[in-house]
């Protein structure tokens, strides 16, 4: 029955698309054809008309834009254009357009780009409307929009497709219009303040200036590798050397790191210095800046974020961080001196740390659990550990601690600010350290930047420097919950992706290569290989991806009762009988639990069916392990156990990333068993580091710190996590929560 209505919605689409690309090619074929047409005189807006009724009306105008609604009475109609700014009704009468243009409007499609001239008047129940001397159509609309009741709803399509987002949803294009005001005026009040606008190179030697893993790509002309910029902020003080006393540049940055509700691997920056001030003078300049801002775009300084108001009309508060900690978690840091003393504490309120970790971590650490949520309200956090700020200056008074700020709104930081360390040789002793992290592996870390360091050596003065996110004071100002909200176009998985074309490169790898069993425990892939045997390795798998024979499976019908053809017990006896590892036995059984909770919230009459596809999802894996043939065995496995085949796909579907040729999830089963492969995985890992052991001890905050460290749990590919929660329509935080309570639902 499914089957049949999604065949029938089909065979719908397709007639509606043959039908209008037989109006165009009628239209062409007697001479109308509306691509032919280059230009249209285009008088007013919308609003133009609506907000000076009294002086348009009775004025002839020219409009235009899209059809949104037709609604056609016999000899008159009307209709609704959407242009730039809103929409306006328009009249089109028979006796005035002539009858052969109306029987042209009448063919008209909702969709359809149309030119209108003709009289502003108001109709007769009160709406303000354009009476049509003519209308011309100057784009056929080939594709219909989403239903207008009830607008384009799906997030997924809303992101790949934000032109049909900006049709249909009148909030969104006020977003990007808030985010282009925002700009704007971010340059008027800097302008006001006699800074310069400059711009530095994209394409850089040396990715410098945060921690993160720059992109790369090749330079053909001079035959080398280069990086995408991951910061502003090396090439900006060059100039601050070089004598431009304030210096300033929006641009794109780009960090190869995983998608959350506020990070995307692009984004756009701002980074200013000013020479002569110090960390006080940039707080002053951001409380400033973001009160003219909430001003100028929301119309006031008190404005409502979430459910909760912001207010930007007084004060920043001014707190130090062992004074935020003192005050939120009862520990006063400035009586505890040493190391040993701190990680008592840590231990004493379940704050987790690692060895390595010294006072001054663990005082972030403290700030991280107790506070940061807690800063609502528009609060600058000041003189950070020197631990967690090696390139700033320390301060005179106190040399454990540096002259550095974050702002915190809601419980997020708006942006981190330094008095600049302009010291060279001290700046280049800190850049060995970041060397030696480099050389132990440490894909963040900065390398020495000889040509920065000689400008420093030529002398830099005082300066007080800056970083702000744009798309995170973007959200702020326009009420956005996620940084997907406020991107025109955001970062997405490609539907089509092959991930093992181009495995080779330095930022790629096979999901499933390592050869070592144990290696499944933490998914680590490839640690022990050099570069040319991964490049080797990856090569082997794109030819094998483009020849792998891969049977076709039946996909799942929505809305029926499965039946699997296995019961549990069997299933888990086959789970055994090829996998004698006990890490992918319990593997296996810890994802059939998880899929058996989300059955009985999405699908409880198949809650068997989705716990025997967690369970057998990896059964290929030990005895074969291979990463493109992966699932494919399983398959064939199934097959002679007499396994429905239904159930072979669904685990196909979970290794489609690997091997182009097995099928897409689409079915809700199969997408949340992406889902819960991977971060299954993840939250394994995380549990197993807790002294408890325990699930109970998972939470949010844990699970996004060590989703970030990319170091933690090495294998568990971030990239495959992060679409899970896309092919789910949720974002990383909803995914995260919603896995930890299954967790601990089903891990006692």
């Amino acid at each position: 029955m499914a089957n049949q209505r999604q065949n029938s919605g089909e065979q719908d689409l397709n007639q509606l698309l043959k039908i209008r690309r037989e109006k165009l090619k009628t239209l062409q074929e007697e001479g109308k054809d509306p691509f032919r047409i280059t230009t249209y005189d285009q008088t007013e807006h919308s609003t133009d008309i609506k907000n000076h009724f009294d002086e348009m009306e009775g004025k002839e105008v020219s409009i235009a834009g899209r059809m949104m609604s037709k609604r056609v009475m016999g000899k008159a109609s009307f209709c609704d254009v959407l242009d730039r700014y809103d929409s306006i009704q328009v009249y089109v009468a028979r006796d005035q357009v002539g009858e052969d243009s109306y029987k042209d409007f009448k063919k008209y499609d909702i969709g359809d780009i149309i030119g209108v001239k003709g009289t502003v008047f108001r109709t007769k129940m009160g709406e303000i409307s354009v009476h049509a001397d003519q209308v011309t159509l100057l784009s056929k609309n080939l594709v219909p929009l989403p239903e207008k009741f009830h607008g384009l709803q799906d997030t997924d399509i809303r992101y790949r497709q934000r032109y049909l987002d900006l049709i249909m949803n009148r909030d969104v294009r006020t977003t990007f219009e808030k985010r282009s005001q925002i700009i704007k005026e971010i340059r008027n009040f800097l302008d006001k303040r006699d800074f310069m606008e400059v711009e530095t190179p994209m394409l850089v030697e040396n990715a410098g200036g945060a921690a993160a893993r720059p992109f790369v790509t090749h330079y053909n002309a001079l035959d080398e590798d280069v990086k995408l910029r991951i910061s502003l902020e090396l090439y900006l003080k060059r100039l601050i050397v070089g004598g431009f006393e304030r210096v300033y540049e929006i641009g794109r940055v780009f960090r190869n790191e995983g998608v959350d509700t506020r990070h995307n691997p692009e984004f756009t920056l701002m980074e200013l210095y000013q020479a002569y001030t110090d960390y006080n003078g940039m707080m002053e300049l951001t409380e400033s800046m973001f009160r003219y801002l909430a001003e100028k775009v929301c119309g006031s300084a008190v404005i409502q974020y979430e459910d909760t108001v912001i207010d930007m009309a007084k004060p920043f508060r001014r707190l130090t961080m062992i004074d935020a900690v003192k005050e939120y978690a009862g520990v006063d840091f400035s009586t505890i001196r040493t190391d040993e003393e701190a990680k008592a504490v840590a231990k004493a309120h379940n704050v987790e740390f690692e060895e390595r970790h010294k006072r001054g971590d663990i005082i972030n650490l403290f700030f991280e659990q107790f506070c940061e949520e807690k800063m609502i309200q528009p609060t600058f956090i000041m003189d950070h550990p020197v631990e967690i700020s090696p390139l700033t200056k320390r301060k005179p008074s106190d040399p454990s601690l540096v002259e550095r700020f974050e702002l915190y709104i809601y419980g997020r930081e708006m942006c981190n600010a330094y008095s600049e360390l302009n010291d060279p040789i001290d700046q280049r002793e800190r850049f060995k350290a970041q060397d030696a992290l480099a050389a132990a592996g440490d894909e963040e870390a900065n390398h020495t930047d000889e040509d920065f360091l000689h400008a420093m050596e030529i002398g830099m003065p005082p300066t007080g420097g800056i970083g702000y996110g744009i798309d995170r004071l973007v959200m702020l100002l326009t009420n956005s919950s996620a940084i997907r909200d406020v991107l025109l176009f955001p970062t997405m998985k490609s539907l089509n992706a092959k991930k093992d074309e181009g495995a080779a490169e330095e930022n790629a790898a096979p999901k499933k290569d390592a050869p070592a069993a144990e290696d499944k425990a933490d998914k680590v892939d490839n640690v022990d290989k050099a570069p040319e045997e991964m490049s080797a390795a990856a090569s082997d798998a794109d030819e094998k991806a483009a020849s792998a024979s891969v049977p076709q499976t039946p996909s799942v019908p929505a809305g029926e009762k499965l039946d699997a053809g296995i019961s549990y017990e069997d299933a888990l006896a086959l789970l055994k009988k090829y996998n004698e590892d006990e890490f992918h036995i319990i593997h296996g059984e810890t994802v059939a639990r998880l899929m058996e909770y989300f059955a009985r919230k999405y699908d409880p009459e198949n809650e068997a069916f989705w716990k025997i596809c967690g369970l057998l999802h990896d059964l290929d894996w030990e005895k074969w392990q291979d990463a493109v043939q992966h699932t494919v065995k399983t398959a064939e496995l199934l097959q002679e156990a007499g396994v429905s085949p239904m159930v072979a796909h669904v685990i196909e579907t979970h290794n489609s990333d690997n091997n182009p040729a097995l099928p897409k999830p689409e079915h809700q089963m199969e997408c949340v068993l992406w889902a819960c492969d991977e971060l299954s995985g993840l939250l394994g890992a995380i549990v197993r580091m807790y002294p408890s052991k325990s699930a109970q001890d998972l939470n949010l905050k844990s699970v996004k710190k060590k989703f970030k460290d990319k170091r933690f749990a090495a294998g568990c590919d971030r990239d495959n996590i992060a679409r899970g929660a896309e092919l789910n329509h949720v974002d990383l935080d909803t995914l995260f929560a919603d896995m930890i309570e299954a967790y601990q639902a089903t891990n006692d």
